[in-house]
């Protein structure tokens, strides 16, 4: 690619001449399960208090009836609405997907954004599978190009995000290199998200992911009507990195650029809770061999871990389910008392568990300096369980379940797609469901895709 074009040209070239037919059928696979995956997330979140207020508010907004409101099992609104409420439903079990060393959740901005633009659009299962692969792309490459020290301060999947939702909608509706890189433009500038609401566990989460994805898919929209958009919003002096980050590498942008496809690396989550937290909870039932520990047989537990994930989970206090999910101690505890952690754990009730509470202070966090420096590329937790008869029990775990390279299979996945969307459709329309999205390539309309 010439070496004059920004960072956004290369990467609208490249996305404008990605087609369903540059992917193997390993790819296709990988890009419907993801599609899978996202979908029973939106369903468990749609009871989820934020989402009922998402709701409420648009529901006196009006807009054409374009797309589905996954939550409400049918309803249509405008697309961009419909993007926002169905990327806020995603995310508030913690269990959509996730690119580690980007650490960038993509399916929750991608796939909403892509899905409401393609049923006003009435475009083609295979327009979808390949506009979801080029939003994975252009979003983890941003998000690997920002650096780690953005993720101090910044939330990935709202920023980077913001970008990758545009490179899906604008692959819909068939914007040129020109008009797809001022949409990645105006993205960059609507590109927003601050992890305090986390410290003080407010309800801004799904905000940030919702609108990401609708602030992408408005960015594509008015792109093609002729809005233009910074073509130097990423490396610019005033642009994204710069103003975002100290640590930006240009070239993660463009590395393997057209060579390989980085949405591979993206792992599928099996607990229902922060990223960070897998590979610890995997630590301790390694070292228990899954079965079940009492609170009175601990001694103290010893958690090493990469700085990073003590610098966003350390200061977080369990006072609600949704904290308890960034908690390590939490985990751990639920992790030894039960032999697994499952989301049901996640309630008040087990919150104010005398058992949990019991065992919640004995587990203490370290910051190893080996594992700081293979992060971000990978995500390692050791852990020692000494116990009050004075045995020592070590796991570790370097591909928490559900890495690429430890990755759930295809039948797992259709069954955390039922478990998730149990309370949402009926048994035969999870049926229906399962068959028209493990099938997507051959859907020639995507607008009753979701009818049931």
């Amino acid at each position: 690619m010439a070496e004059n074009l920004s960072l956004s040209q290369q990467l609208a070239q490249y996305a404008c001449s990605l087609t369903y037919e540059n992917l193997s059928w390993d790819q296709v696979q990988k890009v419907k399960t993801h599609f899978l995956d996202w979908l029973g997330t939106v369903y468990a979140g749609r009871t989820q208090t934020p989402i009922q207020i998402i709701l409420e508010v648009i529901g006196n907004l009006g807009g054409q009836p374009e797309s589905t409101i996954i939550p409400t099992n049918g309803k249509k609104t405008m697309c961009l609405l419909a993007a926002w409420v169905n990327s806020a439903s995603c995310c508030l079990l913690e269990m959509d997907d996730l690119h580690r060393e980007s650490i960038f959740h993509p399916a929750s901005v991608v796939i909403p954004a892509v899905l409401a633009l393609a049923e006003r659009e009435h475009a083609s299962g295979r327009e979808i599978i390949a506009a979801i692969a080029a939003g994975y792309e252009v979003g983890i490459r941003v998000a690997l190009g920002v650096g780690i020290s953005h993720y101090r301060f910044w939330h990935p999947t709202a920023t980077c995000g913001t970008f990758a939702a545009a490179a899906g909608a604008a692959k819909i509706i068939g914007l040129d290199a020109e008009k797809f890189t001022w949409a990645l433009g105006s993205a960059g500038t609507q590109a927003a998200g601050l992890w305090e609401f986390l410290v003080e566990s407010a309800m801004s989460k799904p905000l940030h992911i919702g609108k990401a994805a609708m602030n992408g898919l408005l960015a594509a929209l008015m792109a093609q009507k002729g809005l233009t958009g910074a073509r130097k919003i990423l490396e610019g002096e005033k642009g994204f990195f710069h103003a975002t980050s100290q640590d930006y590498r240009e070239d993660k942008c463009l590395e393997g650029l057209g060579q390989k496809f980085l949405f591979e690396q993206t792992s599928l989550k099996y607990y229902a809770s922060c990223g960070h937290t897998h590979s610890t909870i995997d630590a301790v039932l390694r070292a228990t061999g899954a079965k079940p520990v009492s609170a009175k047989e601990i001694e103290r537990v010893n958690v090493y871990i990469y700085q990073a994930a003590l610098d966003l989970l350390g200061k977080v206090e369990p006072t609600t389910p949704t904290q308890a999910k960034f908690h390590l101690p939490f985990c751990v505890a639920t992790a030894l008392l039960y032999g697994g952690v499952e989301s049901k754990d996640f309630n008040l009730a087990q919150l104010t568990s005398p058992k949990i509470y019991e065992l919640m202070p004995r587990v203490h966090l370290y910051s190893d300096s080996e594992l700081t420096r293979n992060y971000p590329r990978k995500w390692i937790s050791r852990v020692e369980i000494i116990t009050r008869a004075g045995q020592r029990l070590e796991g570790i775990c370097e591909l928490p379940k559900g890495d690429p390279a430890n990755p759930l299979t295809e039948g797992e996945v259709i069954q955390k797609f039922k478990i998730l969307s149990k309370n949402a459709l009926s048994s035969k329309a999870v049926e229906r469901i399962l068959e028209r999205v493990m099938n997507l390539e051959q859907v020639d309309d995507v607008v009753n895709l979701l009818n049931v």
